[in-house]
Order: structure tokens, then C-alpha cells, then sequence
């Protein structure tokens, strides 16, 4: 089985990616950690690469790709694949596809948070006040869509396009993996 999370900044799909690959002994393929380490590897922050990006579609299209192709060779090895990412429902239409949403001003604080607990170092973006995170949040959500619609023809944030989505803004993420991992099973 091959399960795709995407949504939006915030709302916790990696925290719940990471809590459902310990609980199904899953494989995780992480497209933003793929993306942040081609950034780092040219000395960028994830900034400069989502600029770079917007006239190289190599740098969206490549990472795309490649992420779908190693989660069909896991599944193909009878593993529990789980790819987060905001496009691999694309790339892998088999899969049973997740989106996690969150109010914006709610996902800011929480990114923001992180930033604040762990560094910039782990996102690879430069420290903002919280007011600055709360624009920077949707301005590279627009950023984001405007790459997606220009290299794949979709926008990610139709919500039309998944088996199951869930609004993050007002549960906790033991909460939210709860209710993933209950649709997991049902549907699964």
C-alpha cells in the first residue's frame, strides 16, 4: 500500500507521517527533506531554491519522480510506503491519497514555533517573527500552487483530488494521527 499526505503548511503532515511510519512499520519518503537538501547542497535556503525552481522545473519535476519511483519499488517489496509530499497524489493515482489542512494563521504559529524550539536550520529558512511567518506561510503556498499548475497542470489544494481529508486547526496531532490512521485501516 502506498499512501500520499500533502496539505498544507502547518497542519502537521509530517508529524503524522512520522507517528503512522512507527505505527505500520512504514517506509517515509519525505519530498520537502529531498528538496531542503538540494538547497543546502547549493548553499541556498529553501527560499533561493523555490526561486530558482519557478524557471527550472528540473528542480520540482526530478524530485517528483524520483520520490514516486522509490515508493513503487518499496511497495513493489511489500512494504507500507507512506511519501509526503504536496503533489505525489499525482505521481502515484493508486495511492490512497491524504490531504491535512489548517487554518493559515494557525499553521504560521505552529511553523513559527518550531522555528522558534529547534532553529532555522532543520526547514532551512531564515528566522521571521511571527508576523513575517504568517505572510511568508501564504505567500509560498501561492509560490507552491503557481510551480504546480505550471509543471503538472493541478493544483494541490482541490481537495476534489483526495480519498480523505482532515482539518488540523483545532486537534492535536495524537489526535489527527488517530483519525488518519482509523481511515488507514478502513480503507487500506
Amino acid at each position: 500500500m502506498i499512501i500520499t499526505i500533502s496539505g498544507t503548511a502547518g497542519s502537521g503532515k509530517s508529524t503524522i507521517a512520522k507517528k503512522i511510519e512507527k505505527i505500520l512499520n512504514a517506509t517515509r519518503i519525505y519530498v520537502g527533506g529531498i528538496r531542503r537538501e538540494m538547497a543546502r547542497e547549493k548553499g541556498w535556503t529553501l527560499e533561493q531554491l523555490n526561486e530558482y525552481a519557478k524557471d527550472h522545473p528540473e528542480t520540482d519535476v526530478d524530485v517528483d519522480k524520483r520520490a514516486a519511483d522509490e515508493a513503487k519499488k518499496e511497495e513493489a517489496e511489500g512494504k507500507v510506503v507512506i511519501v509526503e509530499g504536496r503533489v505525489q497524489y499525482h505521481f502515484l493515482p493508486e495511492s490512497l491519497k491524504i490531504y491535512i489542512k489548517v487554518n493559515p494563521d494557525e499553521g504560521a504559529k505552529r511553523v513559527w514555533k518550531e522555528l522558534q524550539e529547534k532553529g532555522t536550520s532543520g526547514r532551512n529558512e531564515k528566522g521571521y517573527t511571527l508576523e513575517e511567518m504568517k505572510v511568508r506561510v501564504r505567500e509560498r503556498e501561492e509560490e507552491d500552487a503557481g510551480r504546480y499548475l505550471k509543471y503538472y497542470n493541478i493544483d494541490h489544494r482541490d481537495e476534489s483530488q483526495y480519498d480523505f481529508i482532515l482539518d488540523t486547526t483545532d486537534i492535536t496531532a495524537e489526535e489527527a494521527t488517530v483519525k488518519v490512521l482509523e481511515y488507514i485501516k478502513e480503507n487500506g
